[in-house]
């Protein structure tokens, strides 16, 4: 469902497209970090053809997309060097 925001003239100095795509790409990065929206969605919501890009896109902001804490990666990095040495 779209939803529609009205805000003030003087916000929009710069091309509104630009403020458009800049507030959709802080509602993804929101919205993923706080768990509302999954990997999948903000693929669509941002109109990114593979997962990569998102992930790429959420590491350029900061935003973790690996739910692991650091001792379940070590123990799956060493697995596989294990596996494949």
């Amino acid at each position: 469902m779209p939803l529609t925001i009205s805000l003030p003239d003087e916000l929009f100095s710069n091309d509104r497209d630009d403020i458009a795509s800049q507030i959709l790409e802080q509602v993804a990065i929101h919205g993923f970090a706080s768990g509302q929206l999954t990997c999948a969605q903000v693929r669509r919501v941002l109109g990114f053809e593979t997962r990569l890009q998102v992930y790429d896109f959420l590491a350029a902001h900061g935003v973790p997309w690996i739910d692991e804490d650091e001792e379940t990666l070590q123990h799956e990095s060493q697995t596989l060097r294990t596996l494949f040495p």
